[in-house]
């Protein structure tokens, strides 16, 4: 298991180098500057305990103002390394958001170093905008999603320049980011496609 300082380096490497050096979130930037992204990272080895952390950290956020802490990184280094579990285990995120009466005021990103989009091969070079270097939860408060894009010019072609610029930047080109974990401690990766599509901050 990586330490702690370790894992977070990797994770601020890729959100500063990716996420906002390639511009894939136009709003992930601001929060940076501010700070008000909270970094965590479970010991959970489990589903279960993973799920306990999940939800201390849904609470964590709601409780806090915005200008504190306006969104969180809960990174899982320690399971749910195949895509598959990891893309099972978010309906338990996300009916967690129910129990805790917080669907609609929170939402929950994904995050995971096999990610990959329905109706895509695994090595398609798009299925990178939703890669991180460990498999993560990215915890968003709707009010500041609706106001990000609200002041955007036309948030609908995110997507669609996220999938142009990974396709220019091609596989070697994201390599050269060097964003990947500083050890391999993922498994061999499971096929599967997720239905869950990520949720620009």
């Amino acid at each position: 298991m990586l330490d702690d300082q370790t894992v977070v380096a990797d994770t601020v490497a890729w959100l500063e180098r990716a996420v906002i050096g390639l511009n894939l979130c136009p709003f992930a930037k601001s929060v940076h500057v501010k700070r008000q992204v909270h970094y965590t990272v479970s010991h959970a080895t489990t589903p279960e305990a993973l799920l306990e952390d999940l939800i201390h950290e849904l609470k964590q956020l709601q409780a806090l103002d915005a200008k504190e802490r306006d969104t969180t990184l809960l990174i899982a280094p320690g399971c749910l390394h195949g895509f598959l579990d990891y893309n099972d285990f978010l309906d338990l995120a996300d009916q967690a958001l129910v129990d805790l009466d917080l669907d609609g005021v929170l939402q929950i990103a994904s995050l995971h170093p096999q990610y990959q989009f329905a109706g895509t091969k695994l090595d398609d070079i798009t299925n990178f905008t939703n890669r991180s270097p460990y498999p993560s939860l990215h915890l968003l408060r709707e009010e500041s999603i609706d106001r990000a894009v609200a002041a955007f010019p036309d948030p609908q072609t995110i997507f669609e320049t996220n999938m142009q610029t990974m396709e220019n930047l091609g596989l070697a080109g994201w390599q050269a980011l060097q964003v990947d974990a500083s050890l391999a401690s993922v498994t061999a990766p499971d096929v599967a496609s997720s239905p869950h599509d990520f949720k620009t901050p």
